[in-house]
Order: structure tokens, then sequence, then C-alpha cells
């Protein structure tokens, strides 16, 4: 196999799995897809309707280009969509076109996408090997590395899952064209939630290289990508399952990050913003609890800024806020765990915040 734009390979319990990362690589796709031992030619192809018809076309006449039989399917995904409705729309889909076990699924499209396209594979035939071409930011970063598959409750995200590895994860750069720059932006907040708990050196990268990494068209920043991607697809390899708290320190940010989500009906912050703002609260707690000093969090104010990521909230009260991070799914004897940093490049995790501390922190950030 050509290596290079091999970025990372995951270990899992349902088998290993290869991260590829390039630019303008779709022609390699048919032998990572044999390397993948998917040699059934028949494939099922879900996308995001916003991928639809460019995107969703150009991959199919690829597919079939490389002797693979096609079949493709265009639906609406977001997270207010992210629900068992939509699930049952693809499995009657599925079961129209006569989906067998030994074909396989690939999902184009986002984070959203992977989460509910992968719960189909998941459960479908009770288990159709699937592929993720990740085509935003923030689920080449994060997302769709690693097996989580959800579908959300009106009570909270993702309640409704399974640990459900690919055989794939599949990123070609030319995907992100036709994103909105807003959408391109939100996905910085994984990539640099990456560098702030486990590697200084890429944070410093971040932050000082930001005008050749920010629009993602070069060489550099497709190998500071890969990094980012590494450092998930080694979390995942160690703490498949999250059963330790290493993987739960991939959740830094994303427990205020998704009480804004679900408070706001997931309409007014992109799930990269509200892990943005979410992570100034976190470093406000760990300012508050004598782990960092000012300067860190100031730091990591700036670098957010720098790649357009917001810092503030508004239109969100406190107590909405306190209650749904009580509702938060890594929750233990209703505490919650707080992933919070020792220093840069550094992260723990805490149950020992208190309410006074974590509502200071909240409203540091509130407009």
């Amino acid at each position: 196999m050509n290596d290079k734009f091999l970025a990372a390979k995951v270990n899992t319990s349902q088998g290993d799995y290869r991260v590829i990362v390039g630019k303008s690589i779709l022609d390699t796709l048919g032998s990572e897809l044999e390397n993948a031992n998917l040699k059934n030619k028949r494939c099922f192809l879900i996308s995001d309707k916003s991928m639809f018809p460019k995107k969703t076309k150009q991959l199919h006449e690829s597919l079939e280009s490389q002797g693979f039989i096609t079949n493709s399917f265009s639906i609406e995904f977001s997270e207010e969509l992210k629900s068992l409705e939509t699930v049952t729309k693809i499995y009657n889909w599925l079961a129209d076109m006569k989906a067998e076990r030994k074909d396989f699924i690939i999902s184009l499209g986002g984070g959203v996408a992977g989460d509910i396209i992968g719960f189909v594979a998941s459960t479908y035939l009770r288990g159709m090997p699937f592929v993720q071409i990740p085509t935003t930011l923030a689920a080449m970063t994060d997302a769709a590395i690693g097996g989580k598959v959800a579908y959300n409750l009106p009570v909270g995200k993702n309640l409704v899952g399974a640990f459900y590895q690919p055989k794939l994860v599949f990123e070609d750069l030319d995907f992100l064209d036709s994103l909105p720059e807003r959408e391109k932006t939100s996905g910085w907040a994984e990539a640099i939630k990456h560098s702030l708990i486990l590697d200084q050196d890429l944070f410093e990268e971040f932050y000082k290289n930001h005008d050749q990494i920010y629009k993602l068209d070069n060489e550099y920043s497709a190998e500071i990508l890969k990094r980012s991607v590494a450092i998930k697809a080694k979390i995942v390899s160690n703490d498949e399952f999250e059963t330790g708290d290493e993987r739960i320190k991939l959740n830094y940010g994303h427990t205020v990050g998704h009480a804004i989500e679900k408070i706001s009906n997931y309409s007014e912050y992109l799930h990269g913003e509200a892990v943005s703002i979410g992570m100034m609260v976190a470093a406000n707690i760990s300012l508050r609890m004598g782990l960092i000093n000012k300067d860190l969090v100031n730091r990591q104010e700036e670098i957010l800024k720098s790649y357009n990521l917001p810092v503030k909230l508004s239109g969100i009260a406190l107590e909405d806020i306190l209650e749904a991070v009580k509702m938060d799914k890594k929750n233990v004897g209703g505490r919650v765990k707080w992933v919070l940093l020792e220093s840069l490049g550094k992260a723990t995790i805490s149950q020992e915040v208190s309410e006074d501390i974590i509502s200071e922190s909240i409203l540091e950030v509130m407009n």
C-alpha cells in the first residue's frame, strides 16, 4: 500500500483500520477499500444533501470507475434531524434496495451524517461494514474517528448509540471546498482542542503559523491535520470503549458545549463554536481550581479568536446551562466529570468542582 497519505492506524477489538488524509486523492479510494477487505463490490453511498449533486456524483463516478457497484441516497442531516425518524428513513431505503450483510455502507457528510449512518450500519442486518468519508473539518479531526455512532433524544444529545468502528476513514481535503466558511472554521475547535490537551508542540504550530494552516490549501496544512488526526487515533486505540480517563479527555470543552447546543435546539451554534465557548468555560474552571495561570487562559482565548471561533456566549440563561450539564452522559453518580487543563498539552479530570466555580466560570463567558 502507498502510505504517503496515511495519517494513522486505529487498533480496535473490532479490527484495525487506516485513516487516510490528503488532497485530491479520490483515485486511491478503490485500493484503500480493497486493502480494508471490502472486496464485495456492491456499496451503498449515503450522503448529506449538501453534498448533492456535485460531490456525491463525483464520489459515485469515482467508485464506479474503480469497479464498485454504487447505490446512492441523499438525505438532509442536521442536529435537529439527528433522530430515530432519520434513522428509519435510511433503514427503509436499505430494505427497498435489498442491501445484504456482505455489502458495505459509505457515509459522505459531516459529523451528524457519520453518527447516524454509522448507527444504521451498526444495527441494520445486525451490522454491515461501513466507511467514513467526512466532508467537514470537525468530522475529519474528530467525529469520523473512533466508532462512536448515535442519534439524539429530545432530552439530550447522542443518548442512543454504540461503539461501531468503520473499516476505513478516508479524508480528501477537496471535499471541504464546498463548505461554507463558518462550517470550515467551526472544525478548527476540535483540532486546536487536541493540541491543548495533548500536544504543546502542535499548539505552538497552530499559534505561530495560522496564516499557512487556516485555509487548508497546501501540503503543510494537510500535514498539520494529519498530526491532529493521529492524536485522536492513538487515544481511540488505547481506550476503545471510553472505559478509562484518557478518551474522556477528548471531551475538553464538550460538557458545556453540548449543553449550549441542546438549549439552543442545535440551531444557534455549530458544534465547534459551542465547543470553543465550552473550552473557555473549562479553562476558567481550571484557573479557579488553581491548576493553571491566567496567561494560559489568555493564550487559549487568543488562538480560538485567531481561527475565528467564538469565545463569548449570549442569549442563554446560566440556570439552563447548569441544568443541561446535569444530563451529560459522562456523569457518574450524578456528578459531572469535568475535563480541565493542568498545563498546555496536559489535561486532567475532576468531579470535585463546586457549583459556585462552575457558575462563575460560565458567567465569565457571557456577554
